[in-house]
């Protein structure tokens, strides 16, 4: 397996392969009295599974006209036009009359890797050794010296594709087992959303023989969102927001997706002592600043939802107009599929039917998607908004607190004379609305707001939501001994400053900013994406800027880049600035030292 990487200027193209297995990397070049090794090339893309990075939508499209004969100048107009025209990559290569070959087995990593960021931003979050913007204008001429800082620069992207790679390996063995599972169609280079269409419109296929396309977008027109006849509500101003809801048209903007109306965005609903939002996105309570322990007579419990949104599509039997029964019959087959999976302990084929199950929902308000039904997620979401709130009304009328809630989930302190109505409350409303809650006890609550938390667990362990979540492929990392030491303290009382002078992995104190238009320090180009610490040896008054207006980059004062990360844990490390930050996070939530 063959990572492969390009490099496009007017007098120069470089396109790099490194093997997977031995570490070897092979490079060929185009430069005046240099042509390309055409065969070469011709035979690794032809013979050897290849990875890259967003490589579908530009560099195999590059290659591709690199092998037909393009010369540097023409490889540089193609790559200027699929990064400038804001056009589909594969129509600007279709009107320049360039394909990729069929036979070509390549694998983008760009739709797998979960959220939306750089190929820098993810090997930073992956803390690799090294992050590196493009060392020359993408405009310049190259000089015989600058094909070596290129060859140099492009390796470094070729270690941190390697790096996402390895990371990804698993979801990418399994979307190679799915694509077996179903006709050989090819999953690799699939988000998860992308996988549920793709999956569900094979299943369909098969079943019906039809062949099934986006619907046309109504933009401009209002959906409705219709009574499910099991939800209730007993006080004035759930009734009363339920009758309006009914009456109430859902506008659908320019790009296909639903719009929250005025009135409904901007209300707030009191239940008991707490303030809760509808929003497309689902239902989230408004607290700030919240510190619950439950005492000794109290009991802090976590209620989620088991698979809220595909229960309610089946429960309501929400189907896309073109596809109708028959998606639910899939549906049904793959939800029941997976149960059947899970309890046998078949981890693969539950995993890879949870992806098809949890991805379609997404696809429901995607014009470009054969599952698109606005109306469909309208219904999902409201009515996901709608249970919550009842379950909310009912705990609260019998003196049961809600302390948060999030989309599928709430989080309740009650007495424990008051279990017994607790099970009673949460039991009946299973049976009235045919959903399974889970239920998590906590020792304690912090959050900074509903987004952002730690939660204490009974067994001491900690679950950490938002800015506190241990940082990984889908969330740059923030300073994360901030976060380890607030859990410490909380969960064992030990004190932050032992956390934080006793850690001695630079990672942990570590931040990474993308930064529009790109990053300087002290003059120097860092690139859009930069790595830093706080320094002692680095003033206040200094700040690491933007280079297009001299901003400060946020939380940079004090900060030393770390774009290449040291071997060990430098001498300068500002501890006394991460313990500030331990104060102040524990602050924001309610809590002091």
């Amino acid at each position: 397996m063959l990572i492969v990487d390009v490099e496009v200027f007017r007098d120069y193209f470089l396109c790099m392969f490194k093997d997977i297995g031995t570490g070897k990397v092979a490079a060929f070049e185009m430069f005046d009295g240099q042509p390309l090794n055409v065969d070469r090339v011709s035979q690794l893309m032809r013979s050897r599974v290849t990875v890259g990075f967003n490589s579908n939508s530009f560099d195999l499209f590059i290659i591709a006209k690199a092998l037909a004969g393009g010369r540097c100048g023409e490889l540089k107009n193609l790559s200027d036009e699929i990064i400038k025209s804001n056009l589909p990559a594969w129509r600007v290569a279709r009107d320049r009359n360039v394909s990729v070959p069929r036979h070509w087995d390549h694998i983008d990593l760009i739709e797998v890797a979960p959220g939306q960021a750089s190929l820098k931003i993810y090997g930073g979050r992956l803390h690799c050794p090294t992050m590196q913007e493009l060392p020359i204008n993408p405009d310049a001429s190259i000089s015989p010296e600058q094909r070596g800082q290129l060859r140099v620069y492009c390796k470094n992207d070729l270690d941190t594709t390697e790096s996402l790679f390895r990371t990804l390996e698993p979801a990418i063995k399994l979307r190679a087992e799915m694509g077996k599972q179903y006709g050989g169609i090819d999953l690799r280079s699939k988000s998860d959303a992308q996988i549920a269409e793709a999956v569900i419109k094979h299943e369909l296929t098969e079943m019906t023989g039809k062949e099934y396309r986006p619907p046309k977008a109504d933009i401009g027109s209002v959906v409705r969102y219709r009574d499910p006849f099991f939800v209730g509500f007993f006080t004035a101003d759930l009734m009363e927001t339920f009758e309006r809801i009914l009456k109430t048209g859902f506008p659908i903007g320019l790009n296909g997706a639903v719009k929250m109306p005025d009135w409904l965005a901007q209300k707030r609903i009191r239940i008991g002592q707490t303030e809760y939002q509808m929003g497309i996105g689902g239902l989230h309570s408004c607290e700030k600043c919240q510190s619950i322990v439950a005492g000794p007579g109290e009991i802090l419990a976590d209620f989620d939802v088991a698979s809220y949104y595909p229960s309610i599509i089946l429960k309501l039997r929400l189907a896309p107009p073109k596809m109708g029964d028959d998606f639910l019959k899939v549906y049904q087959s793959i939800v029941s599929r997976r149960l059947e999976a899970k309890l046998r302990k078949d981890k693969l084929t539950a995993d890879t039917l949870k992806i098809v199950v949890n991805g379609s929902f997404g696809k429901l308000g995607s014009m470009y998607s054969a599952l698109y039904a606005p109306e469909l997620m309208i219904q999902t979401t409201i009515t996901g908004q709608l249970c919550l709130l009842m379950l909310i009304e009912r705990l609260e009328s019998r003196r049961i607190r809600v302390v948060s809630a999030n989309t599928d989930g709430i989080v309740v302190l009650c007495p424990k004379a008051l279990a017994g109505e607790l099970e009673d409350i949460t039991f009946g409303w299973m049976l009235d609305t045919s959903f399974e809650l889970e239920r998590s006890n906590y020792r304690a609550i912090h959050s900074r707001d509903v987004n952002n938390y730690i939660a204490v667990k009974l067994d001491g362990s900690t679950k950490r939501k938002g800015v506190f979540a241990e940082p990984g492929l889908s969330k740059n990392p923030e300073f994360t001994i901030v976060a380890d030491a607030m859990a410490e303290f909380l969960a064992t009382a030990k004190p932050v400053e032992e956390t934080i002078r006793l850690c001695a992995d630079i990672t942990k104190f570590v931040s990474i900013r993308r930064v529009t238009g790109g990053a300087l320090w002290r003059g120097a180009y860092l690139g859009k994406s930069v790595r830093f610490y706080y320094s002692t040896g680095v003033g206040r008054d200094e700040q690491i800027s933007c280079a297009k207006n001299s901003n400060k980059v946020p939380k940079t004062d004090g900060a030393r880049p770390a774009m290449t990360l040291p071997a060990t844990l430098p001498g300068d490390v500002d501890y006394g600035r991460y313990i500030d930050l331990v104060r102040e996070g524990l602050k924001d939530m309610g809590v002091t030292i």
